[in-house]
């Protein structure tokens, strides 16, 4: 039992790796320590339960943003906060042990074979945990290495085959430990083939000068959705959006940057004030600009009952017209819709964020076409941008990917978290994202995954900025998605098994 206090104790240290600490050698000497624990235990049952310490010391550390989400909702004490990370922790940390048994079941007796399975194990268990429940793959061991050169791999073999390696260089440092050094030399000399090897190009300089104004209002949750607050909010994303120009311009407001509806189906009257807000966002526009805003639409059958609402972003053109409407379609638990709303709503259990009607979910990844110089842009809103694989219409690939986002109720962690996994998505696709928070942070990256321009957290101000250019071609990963790491870990879980059985 000794050895899984360890394993929570280290686990909880390589919570420090990721964003906003970034002491991401802290995640390479976590696997290693793993790998030693795993080594050390004399069953099966232990070896699940080392790999469960694991990753609950990971993820309560990591996840505690979780917890700044619940001040927001005074119909919730706070402290429930913490045990939601609690509950949500103990069951995500079931992942890592399932690699962990996996790799005591075939390397306890062969320290190369545990390291080459444990790191194939741990991609495959990280993409079932995007999927498996609606999924939750928020901090996967590649994010802690986005700011390094390792993101490079990423157009190869994603965010998850990037996730196994670091379990594999991790790895490497034990192996170098106890004076392995086969297996250290072909582990580290793949990764560095891995960076060097070209992917995709990108053009050293964009192929059309195209402006693009990200603004970010820095207006908090707690602000959000006061009544009468939305007078203040739409002062503060005029002023920062600046007069029309007479040269085209792109303009990129938050998550729900007009709290009131964008487009309601309802009555003339919900219509005609819905065709209020949109002409006014839309005055800000030179005759040449578009606008791109986070919004709500209202569904109604009959005119006058509410049947849903969406989440939305709305291209507008000047005088308010809509070029196009994408709709989130990977909604937040408890953040956008209540799970079990009929029992949870009953002992007193209520959404996150205000309001008591859940949000519906659009059918996925959209690219739009607003035309001018701006042409096809696709669509994330806010978290779905970490769900790797399926940010991008494949059928209709996209110039750029905008990700508004409302990380205001995410704590300090949270945003730059949620950056550093945008920036992935960005190597990944070979297409630059372009992300606008009400509170940060809020960036343009380019198709390398590399931060061109941002602006802190808790800043109002703007970027302005060119678009950087997609890459000429779609890397490998944007073409055939997470196959490719998927097919990686079964290679290494068979190639060490086979290892071993040679060996013995």
């Amino acid at each position: 039992m000794l050895y899984v206090l360890y394993a929570l104790l280290a686990g909880a240290a390589s919570a420090f790796a990721f964003q906003p600490v970034g002491l991401w050698p802290l995640l390479l000497v976590a696997f290693a320590l793993l790998c030693e624990f795993l080594c050390r235990s004399k069953s099966m049952g232990s070896a699940l339960l080392i790999g469960w310490a694991f990753g609950l010391g990971q993820f309560v550390i990591g996840l505690n943003w979780i917890a700044t989400a619940f001040t927001f909702q005074s119909n919730m004490p706070a402290w429930l906060g913490w045990v939601a990370v609690l509950l949500l922790s103990l069951y995500l940390a079931v992942y890592p042990a399932l690699a962990a048994g996996l790799a005591w079941r075939f390397g306890r007796e062969d320290r190369a074979v545990l390291v080459i399975v444990l790191g194939g194990a741990w991609a495959i268990t990280e993409w079932l945990r995007g999927g498996m429940f609606t999924g939750f793959p928020w901090n996967p061991a590649a994010a802690a290495l986005a700011s390094t050169p390792l993101i490079r791999t990423t157009p190869l073999i994603g965010s998850y085959g990037l996730s196994g390696l670091a379990v594999m260089l991790g790895g490497a440092i034990w192996l170098e430990y106890h004076r392995k050094w086969l297996p250290l030399v072909v582990i580290v000399g793949a990764t560095i083939l891995l960076c060097v090897l070209p992917s995709s190009s990108v053009p050293a300089d964009p192929l059309a000068v195209v402006d693009v104004r990200v603004i970010q209002p820095n207006i908090g949750q707690e602000d959000k959705w006061r009544p009468g607050f939305g007078e203040e909010a739409a002062r503060r994303l005029a002023m920062l959006s600046g007069p029309p120009s007479a040269e085209p311009r792109l303009l990129l407001w938050p998550e729900a940057a007009v709290t009131e509806p964008l487009d309601d189906a309802r009555t003339d009257e919900h219509q005609t004030f819905a065709d209020f807000q949109r002409t006014r966002a839309a005055s800000l526009l030179g005759p040449n600009d578009r606008l791109l805003t986070g919004g709500i639409a209202i569904a109604s059958k009959d005119g006058v009952h509410v049947d849903g609402a969406a989440n939305s972003v709305f291209a507008l053109a000047p005088g308010g017209k809509v070029l196009g409407r994408y709709d989130k379609a990977h909604l937040v638990p408890y953040g956008e819709y209540l799970p079990m709303r009929p029992l949870l709503s009953a002992i007193g259990l209520s959404r996150l964020a205000p309001g008591d009607l859940d949000f519906t979910s659009g059918p996925g990844p959209r690219t739009i076409d607003i035309g001018g110089e701006w042409g096809k842009i696709g669509f994330e809103l806010c978290y779905e941008i970490i769900f790797s694989g399926h940010v991008v219409d494949e059928k209709h690939r996209p110039a750029f990917i905008f990700n508004p986002s409302n990380d205001a109720w995410f704590g300090r962690w949270g945003p730059p978290q949620h950056l550093a996994q945008a920036r992935l998505r960005a190597a990944e696709e070979g297409l630059p994202v372009l992300r606008s928070t009400p509170t940060g942070i809020s960036a343009v990256i380019d198709a390398r995954g590399q931060v061109v321009k941002s602006l802190p957290w808790r800043t109002a101000g703007v970027i302005d900025a060119v678009l950087p250019p997609a890459a000429n071609s779609p890397p490998p990963f944007a073409r055939f998605g997470n196959v490719i790491p998927l097919l990686l870990g079964l290679a290494l879980i068979v190639g060490g098994i086979v290892l071993g059985r040679r060996r013995r």
